[in-house]
């Protein structure tokens, strides 16, 4: 069965041995970029560079390209809506009057006949997609290379408070128990004769919703048990606790920070003055 799922990257690396402050300041730095960049290839550009770093340090290409693969309906329908249909909000965004047709259906065509895709609309759409993806993958490349219990740590001493880290890293650790549980359930209805590989598309959606039921009582059950243990233990959600794993930044933090204000500052920048990175821009 397949399943995008939380993992932990395999290969050691400089990434992975890093703090986790400067990975989040990473990651807040690129989503703000790329949030913000209209230009789609500026934003391509950017999220081409996530990929290869992803790469880099460990992140699976099966789980990239799973992760493509999920969202390419959706990429498709909205180049091909946006292509036809931007056109207004472009105008209004550039100030042109006339966008540059990529292709348009006969006038005799019944409902579309006239219809015109413009190049600046699928433009439009194609920033959109690399900016989704730059802020869907950016997420693995800081949370898979980093150990829970150093993210946690991590985040508390980045003045981050302690119920806020403890609620995303216990996520980080349901979240697998979760797909592990919708894998049981699969293999238990295979036990059972379901052949799965021989379902229609519909079929396996239908399949898949029966699963929602036993899935969501079984995830109630895991958090009123966890709910039991923190108030057998007086988890009062204070911070200042001692802890087994050590967060102290190095040199490659250091570095990691340094780089990322300069690339936000010069990206800040050149969005203001020059006009970099705006839809219709110089890039």
């Amino acid at each position: 069965m397949s399943i995008l799922t939380f993992q932990t990257v395999a290969r050691d690396s400089f990434f992975t041995r890093l703090d986790f402050r400067p990975k989040l300041f990473m990651m807040a730095v690129i989503t703000i970029v790329a949030f913000v960049w209209e230009s789609p290839v500026l934003e391509g550009l950017l999220a081409l560079a996530v990929v290869l770093a992803c790469l880099a340090v460990g992140v699976k290409f099966s789980y990239i390209r799973k992760l493509i693969v999920v969202m390419l309906p959706f990429y498709i329908l909205l180049i091909v809506t946006q292509g036809f249909l931007a056109g207004p909000l472009i105008r209004s965004r550039t100030g042109q009057t006339e966008l540059t047709p990529l292709f348009t259906f006969p006038a005799q065509w019944f409902g579309g006949g006239g219809a015109s895709m413009s190049v600046e609309g699928v433009a439009y759409a194609l920033n959109v997609v690399f900016k989704t993806l730059t802020m869907m993958l950016v997420i693995p490349l800081g949370i898979f290379t980093t150990d829970v219990n150093t993210m946690i740590v991590g985040m508390v001493q980045a003045r981050i408070p302690y119920k806020i880290a403890f609620i995303f890293s216990s996520t980080l650790r349901f979240f697998p128990l979760l797909f592990e549980e919708v894998r049981s359930i699969i293999e238990a209805q295979r036990l059972r004769g379901l052949a799965f590989e021989k379902l229609g598309p519909l079929k396996r959606v239908r399949v898949y919703a029966k699963v929602a039921v036993p899935l969501i009582l079984g995830a109630m059950v895991k958090s009123q048990m966890l709910e039991v243990v923190l108030q057998s233990k007086a988890f009062s959600g204070r911070p200042d606790r001692t802890y087994l794993h050590a967060s102290q930044l190095g040199c490659g933090d250091y570095v990691i920070f340094a780089l990322f204000t300069l690339f936000f500052v010069a990206a800040a920048v050149a969005y203001c003055v020059w006009g970099i990175g705006r839809f219709g821009g110089p890039l």
